[in-house]
């Protein structure tokens, strides 16, 4: 079977390889070793957002490498992520409102409706709505909406409003499950049972076991379908 060979570009050095690939694919594939950027190589844990161009498009785009395929004339650089505003607080201090997420992500108000942060993202989220969720003070469906991000910074990086989408996703979610959301009784109940040494053996056991041991232990362990 022949396979079709491409050039791209990787630190503005040319590279030839099989169109088939993906960026990360094909980054491994010209001879450089992922340390860093590379995750779970699956597209859940937004780790290789890339940077790329295709010569004489004057276009910048983005995507994770991992579910990104090569393109003939592809110019590509990997970042570590986006540099994007954080904003510390104690999350026992704030109430779940409106007010309080606009005090920390005024800038969720400059939305101009676009829809680049959604159409970007690589989980399909509905982003853009889950910004006019947490516009409106309806935290519970801006966390609902926003359960699934893997904090990649693409919508961020698409964003003329300088949006940092899911910062405001994950304050949404810390305001929900500290202040709206019911307590777990089973998680209780294992704290409690943690605290009052129900499980204090069979850490002992695992803290002394040899690697072999552990080895056995993990291949044989019960997974979930």
């Amino acid at each position: 079977m022949s396979v079709n060979m491409i050039n791209i570009y990787i630190m503005g050095k040319k590279y030839v390889v099989p169109d088939s690939l993906t960026i990360m694919n094909a980054i491994e594939f010209a001879g450089y070793q992922l340390v860093r950027g590379c995750g779970c190589r699956a597209g859940f844990c937004g780790a290789c957002s890339t940077v790329y161009r295709i010569a004489g498009d004057y276009e910048l785009k983005v995507g994770l490498a991992c579910q990104t395929k090569v393109e003939p004339e592809m110019y590509l650089t990997q970042i570590p992520f986006f540099p994007a505003q954080k904003k510390e607080y104690n999350i026992q201090e704030l109430k779940a409102n409106a007010e309080q997420i606009a005090r920390f992500y005024p800038e969720i108000y400059r939305c101009i409706g676009c829809n680049a942060c959604t159409k970007v993202c690589p989980q399909d989220l509905k982003v853009m709505q889950y910004i006019g969720y947490a516009q409106r003070g309806q935290i519970d469906k801006c966390a609902d909406e926003s359960f699934d991000c893997v904090m990649c910074g693409l919508c961020a990086s698409r964003c003329p409003a300088q949006i940092v989408h899911y910062n405001v996703g994950i304050l949404a979610r810390r305001l929900y499950s500290r202040h709206i959301a019911k307590p777990a009784a089973h998680l209780q109940k294992r704290v409690e049972e943690i605290l009052a040494g129900k499980y204090d053996a069979e850490l002992e056991e695992l803290m002394t076991a040899s690697k072999e041991d552990l080895r056995k232990r993990y291949a044989e362990r019960d997974i979930e379908e």
